[in-house]
């Protein structure tokens, strides 16, 4: 629903800092992509193998990620900004639900472009490659 309510009311999938970087064609209709800066955290190990609100298992060793607007299946490009390291995850899940965090990433994606192993959330750029 979000991708056919973004089309038709010309609404960005982002709010804020949106630098548009291509366009993606869905059926008939068409919306922009847009690369966007933002603080990730990564989903607490507690969630392990419990059902997601897509209806996957959460698996803390895969490349997944919830997000609160962006349709499951989002395809997203996550990039640390301090360090520059990036991994490519599957939007899978709703959240988070702290407000100042835009994704949470599944652990191993977190741990695969963190350069510090010990913190809980990070500064990140996030590109939609493909819905």
């Amino acid at each position: 629903m979000l991708a056919i309510d973004t089309i038709k009311k010309n609404k960005p999938l982002f709010d804020q800092q949106e630098v548009v970087i291509d366009s993606l064609f869905i059926g008939t209709g068409k919306f922009k992509l847009y690369k966007k800066s933002a603080h990730a955290s990564y989903y607490a190990d507690k969630f392990h193998n419990h059902k997601t609100a897509s209806g996957k298992k959460y698996d803390k060793n895969k490349f997944s990620a919830a997000h609160k607007k962006l349709p499951f299946g989002t395809i997203v490009k996550v990039t640390n900004e301090a360090n520059g390291k990036s991994v490519i995850v599957e939007v899978t899940d709703r959240g988070p639900f702290v407000r100042s965090r835009e994704i949470d990433l599944s652990r191993k994606a977190f741990m695969e472009i963190t350069g510090n192993k010990s913190s809980g959330n990070m500064k990140v750029t996030l590109e939609i490659l493909q819905k």
